[in-house]
């Protein structure tokens, strides 16, 4: 499949890399980007060699944001239709069964940083930095990252970096619970793919009802969400890969899992 704004490539051990490929305008997101992504999106969901999928940018950017060019002149029911566009995008990989890494590479302003939000979660580089300054042009996040930003860092937190739009760097978003991990940046992708890996070695389909029982958990008020998770455990248990990695770690041998 080819694409006009990304790169999409599938390296050894499982993992694929989705890459935002318009450096000359640090990534920045439009209709076309959004197009891209739900199209690989579809694509890799279905593609059973892929297990995790890291998503990253060209150049020194992860995404700059929006591309304000194509906003400039919209007036409501524009935006609005732009707004569902690039959450629908950005909805394609947070729905995403398999395990999604955001690897933030450098600024993710605005729409960069809701696409990272969207992610199952964030490893950034030593010279990341985030923010959503889009308050400071008279809008606000509104493609779904105000509300998962505030699930990210709770509502204080979130409320602070909407309302001063200031940006903060990789060690504060790791403080804050926006980022999960830092690493340097002249070995950041490499460390970001074996990461990728470490989680690619482990059972498909588990990996599967897990994130499945996480992401229902969190929307589920007690005591709901408990029983989500013994019901998850209840189909775990009627896998083939359950069966194999109990009995490899009995036999103290690696599991041999095969996503079923």
């Amino acid at each position: 499949m080819e694409y006009k704004n990304i790169i999409v490539s599938k390296e050894e051990g499982g993992i694929a890399v989705i890459t935002l490929n318009r450096p000359d305008a640090l990534n920045a997101l439009n209709a076309e980007v959004g197009k891209d992504l739900r199209k690989a999106a579809e694509i890799l969901k279905e593609d059973d060699e892929v297990r995790v999928i890291i998503v990253t940018g060209q150049g020194r950017a992860f995404a700059a944001g929006a591309d304000i060019k194509e906003l400039k002149d919209a007036g409501p029911c524009e935006a609005r239709e732009w707004a569902r566009a690039l959450f629908d995008s950005f909805d394609a990989l947070g729905r995403m069964p398999k395990p999604v890494i955001a690897a933030v590479n450098g600024i993710a302003f605005g729409g960069g940083c809701e696409l990272a939000l969207a992610c199952d979660f964030i490893v950034a580089s030593e010279k990341a930095k985030f923010g959503v300054p889009e308050i400071k042009i008279g809008v606000f996040p509104g493609a779904g990252g105000m509300y998962r930003l505030a699930r990210a860092v709770g509502m204080r937190m979130a409320k602070e970096l909407v309302f001063v739009g200031d940006p903060i760097d990789a060690k504060t978003a790791q403080d804050i619970g926006l980022a999960n991990r830092v690493f340097p940046a002249d070995r950041f992708l490499d460390e970001v793919k074996s990461l990728a890996r470490n989680i690619a070695s482990k059972s498909g389909i588990t990996l599967r009802l897990a994130k499945q029982a996480l992401n229902e958990a969190q929307d589920s008020p007690d005591p709901e969400g408990v029983y989500r998770d013994i019901d998850a455990m209840g189909v775990a248990f009627s896998t083939a890969d359950q069966k194999e990695g109990m009995a490899a770690f009995v036999e103290k041998r690696a599991p041999r899992f095969v996503g079923r």
